[in-house]
């Protein structure tokens, strides 16, 4: 490591104004953000059955106390699409 020792005018000559550097980086992050999007698809069935609360079946004891039971989702939506 360099130790350097000065007046804060000599180091802010010798290593520039940090305030200049913050706003070069931000800039630079800016101008690699623009990338196109992804345009966002409607979301399936299934996936709108599974995102609403209301669904939700969840184990109720065992090791898999409280997850999801997703394959007692599967039969009820199957029952409930049959119509």
């Amino acid at each position: 490591m360099v130790k350097i020792e000065g007046t804060l005018d000599e180091l802010r000559a010798l290593l520039g104004r940090a305030e200049r550097s913050v706003a070069t980086a931000t800039e630079t992050v800016k101008e690699t953000k623009k990338v196109a999007k992804k345009t966002k698809r409607k979301l399936s069935e299934w996936q709108r059955y599974v995102k609403n609360g209301a669904n939700h079946i969840k184990f109720k004891r065992g090791p898999k106390k409280g997850r999801l039971d997703l394959a007692a989702m599967s039969k009820a939506f199957k029952r409930r699409s049959k119509k």
